[in-house]
């Protein structure tokens, strides 16, 4: 059977924030996947945290698609905040502009690192009569109130399900938290802010209950309710907004809607760390996207790094983490490059293994680990077990169209660019291969040290072995 038609046949299953379970995907849609994933506030550049939350929320649109699921990836961005406000007094630009400004460059991050599986993006301030007609419903339900001068709230104890997402109820000194949601006047402490009426040197938009701006937690319910409703399949973000953000939008949502769940599965991934702290804007302790590639390292290594640790798992950076990141990369492009070095046979068996091990039936186990939780340890395991077989055989050894159905794999899901980085050589470099492979026949060593000289000064390396010479590059 072919790869294609094996993979799409698989489960599903993923550990669940709400059941505390790892849970079979159950869609609201047959083969049809609505999910969400809180996306950046934008008002700096981004920083290795989002490089690890985004990608590896990538990662897991990429292989529910592969795995034949027709997946509708939304990410918001928040454009308006007391972050973005504050910075842009600070800068002595206009909000918007600043807003702008780190929007684009947070998608040229992403497109560094191939975060590409987002399907739109939905900026907050778009959505605003959404916002508006989601706290309108709050109040006319008994939800909301009003405190005059300041804004209206969630009273949250009027949902009686509130905790069950976190297991929590209380604010910490350490949570996720907003200026915007403090007051002395709320009638519980932990009563959030929907709205929060003009102030003279803040931006604000007309509402029939007072022209102001939105809190935090609306902007994402009142997105994912203008595309999905008020039911979907996956919400997702770092672990940090599991309280009180995540179950902020919980509450309100179903509160707003009288429905639940209000989302059939809640992912959440680790922090990044320094030292074992978290990464964080907020206290200066954090690296740029840009920052690292801008010191030379492939942002393909980044992205790797992200991946070879569990999503739930925390990853604490090092520099010499990143260079060990590197090199595996190096060395799975170097046995990407040897399809361009074997040759095609007439018939290529499904089944035939090097050693035991059939790069087939590696694709295969590769998304089925991925499909588990996206258990990447076990995926890498199977892949440099596969890479180290590919790199040990004679090349006559080596299926070329198996060989490239086992990258296109990885390229698929983890998307990591093997192929598109690793692009045959010129005809000129190989013919220069050839002469050295001659005249090495020849034993004349000196011509030989010239001819390598001469092809890695274009960025080619060259590895003699028992079967032959074989490239790859610097």
């Amino acid at each position: 059977m072919p790869l294609i038609k094996r993979v799409q046949n698989m489960q599903l299953r993923f550990h669940n924030t709400l059941t505390k379970s790892k849970d079979v995907l159950h869609t609201r849609e047959e083969r049809k996947v609505n999910m969400f994933v809180c996306g950046p506030t934008v008002y700096d550049f981004s920083h290795l945290g989002h490089a690890k939350t985004y990608v590896q929320f990538d990662l897991l649109a990429r292989v529910m698609r592969v795995a034949g699921y027709d997946v509708f990836y939304l990410q918001n961005i928040t454009d308006i905040d007391d972050k973005i406000i504050e910075r842009a007094k600070e800068s002595g630009l206009d909000w918007r502009s600043l807003s702008e400004q780190f929007e684009t460059e947070y998608h040229q991050d992403m497109g560094t690192l191939n975060v590409t599986a987002v399907s739109q993006h939905a900026r907050a301030t778009d959505y605003i009569q959404n916002i508006i007609r989601q706290v309108q419903t709050l109040l006319e339900k008994g939800h909301a109130y009003v405190i005059e001068g300041d804004g209206i709230y969630f009273e949250i104890s009027t949902f009686a399900d509130y905790g069950k997402l976190s297991g929590r109820t209380e604010l910490k000194a350490n949570d996720a938290q907003t200026r915007i949601d403090q007051s002395d006047n709320k009638r519980g402490w932990n009563d959030f802010a929907l709205w929060k009426f003009r102030k003279s040197d803040e931006p604000s938009w007309p509402a029939p209950f007072g022209e102001g701006r939105p809190g935090w937690h609306i902007e994402d319910t009142a997105i994912t309710e203008h595309f999905f409703g008020p039911q979907y399949d996956i919400h997702g973000g770092a672990i940090d907004l599991i309280f009180p953000h995540h179950e902020a939008e919980l509450t309100q949502m179903e509160s707003a809607s009288g429905e639940q769940p209000f989302v059939g599965c809640w992912m959440h991934a680790g922090f990044l760390t320094i030292d074992g702290e978290k990464m964080s804007k907020s206290t200066g302790n954090f690296f740029t996207i840009r920052e690292i590639v801008e010191r030379g390292y492939d942002p393909m290594a980044i992205r790797l790094l992200m991946l070879q640790t569990h999503y739930r798992s925390s990853i604490n950076f090092t520099f010499e983490n990143l260079e060990a990141a590197q090199n595996r990369l190096r060395h799975w492009r170097a046995i990407a490059s040897l399809r361009h070095q074997v040759h095609d046979r007439l018939r290529d068996d499904d089944e035939k293994a090097l050693d035991g091990v059939s790069p087939y039936a590696s694709a295969h186990a590769v998304v089925e680990a991925l499909t588990d939780d996206l258990n990447t340890p076990e995926a890498f395991r199977i892949i440099e077990e596969m890479f180290s077989k590919l790199g040990d055989a004679p090349r006559e050894a080596i299926h070329r169209h198996a060989l490239i159905t086992f990258l296109e794999t990885l390229d698929d899901t983890l998307g990591l660019q093997l192929m598109e980085s690793t692009p045959d050589i010129d005809d000129a470099i190989k013919q220069r291969i050839l002469e050295r492979e001659r005249v090495r026949e020849e034993k004349d060593w000196s011509r030989s040290d010239t001819l390598r000289d001469e092809i890695e000064a274009k960025g080619v390396l060259l590895k003699d072995t028992a079967d032959g010479t074989t490239w790859e590059y610097k």
